[in-house]
């Protein structure tokens, strides 16, 4: 077995403030937000199984407890006890926090106090995008306030993230800057009926203003295919900004080539695991299969549960051993070779990336 050394964990969210009932859990613990149908549970999927495999033993249960059970004694505990538990029970060190999503989600430094770890910001751009539109009257100021906006956040966040990059057809080039004040006005003049920002031109110059600011990108894959990120990968090679594309599954093989052929473009490798449970292991072996180890970063895509941190972290490490040991068991790899490649995606391709050695903590 390989040891897996503490995580940074590149990209996730907060975890909900208030005490959780079985629904409200369920519909975080889902995938879409939302109830399963009637007669179903969430808990009856990979990342269920994963839930009561891992946590109960963090609040004193024992492994597989029912989920009545488990909850019984997360409400026993109090939703800042048993985060408390979870949280530093993960093995993380590090969180990259988006405080782009709605709800009572703890920030950076909430959680970094629970998990006893450092946190940082990412800044979602969209979310920017919309706060400044609410400050700026006219669309001069908007774009002037815009590019300020991004300046500052450049200078205080660890990364900038977008979910616009795989809308099919979105120009992988920079926009005019006639386009882009044409775009700002429709968008303004229809807030009221079109609050949140989807125009591709405005998303085309999010992009490339993250682009010019110099910090990481993440774009949010999703469950699209990321070969759509490919002419917006060749777009900006060589211009100095990393690209780091999340959550590839179930497309993680092309998300692994495209951080093969880029030199700027890295591939996450955590949250798919979430998902696929007991076959983690099967699916990072395809991921080692095509990308340069350097190339990949852990992350655990949780938001709204402790739960999904601790679940993100365990089965990255079991898998990692898991696939790494046997490589080594077979002849194919020193076990030097596979301990320093485990704490490159762990964490030292993290901090590389996102400069954390030299990031005060959030």
């Amino acid at each position: 077995m390989i040891d897996t050394p503490t995580l940074v964990d590149q990209y996730c969210h907060g975890v909900l403030r208030t005490e959780l009932g079985l629904g409200t859990f369920e519909t975080a613990l889902g995938r879409t937000g939302a109830l399963p149908a009637p007669g179903t549970t969430f808990f009856d999927t990979q990342t269920g199984f994963a839930v009561r495999r891992w946590c109960p033993p963090l609040l004193g249960l024992e492994p597989h407890c029912p989920p009545a059970r488990y909850l019984a004694r997360r409400r026993e505990l109090g939703v800042l006890e048993s985060g408390r538990r979870l949280l530093r029970g993960s093995g993380i060190s590090t969180y990259l926090v988006d405080t782009g999503l709605p709800g009572d989600l703890t920030g950076p430094r909430e959680i970094a106090a629970a998990g006893a770890a450092d946190a940082h910001e990412i800044v979602r751009l969209e979310l920017l995008a919309e706060q400044v539109a609410d400050t700026s009257g006219t669309v001069e100021s908007f774009l002037a306030n815009l590019a300020e906006a991004v300046h500052t956040s450049a200078a205080s966040a660890v990364a900038f993230a977008s979910v616009a990059g795989v809308r099919e057809g979105l120009d992988p080039a920079p926009p005019g800057p006639g386009e882009v004040r044409g775009a700002a006005g429709r968008w303004l003049a229809g807030r009221r009926k079109h609050g949140r920002l989807e125009d591709p031109v405005l998303l085309r110059h999010l992009l490339w203003s993250a682009v010019a600011a110099g910090r990481p990108l993440q774009l949010q894959v999703g469950m699209a295919d990321p070969m759509l990120l490919a002419g917006f990968a060749s777009a900006t090679a060589g211009l100095g900004t990393d690209l780091v594309l999340l959550h590839g599954y179930p497309y993680h093989r092309q998300t692994a080539h495209l951080a093969s052929v880029h030199p700027h473009v890295y591939a996450d490798v955590g949250a798919a695991l979430v998902r696929t449970g007991a076959r983690a292991a099967a699916v990072l072996a395809e991921i080692l299969e095509l990308a340069p180890f350097g190339k990949l970063l852990y992350s655990s895509g949780a938001r709204g549960l402790p739960e999904l941190h601790v679940v993100g972290a365990r089965l990255f490490s079991e898998a990692l051993s898991q696939v790494l040991g046997d490589w080594v068991g077979d002849g194919a790899w020193s076990r030097a070779d596979a301990q320093r490649v485990a704490g490159m995606i762990a964490a030292g391709n993290a901090r590389r990336v996102y400069g954390l050695s030299g990031v005060a903590e959030r």
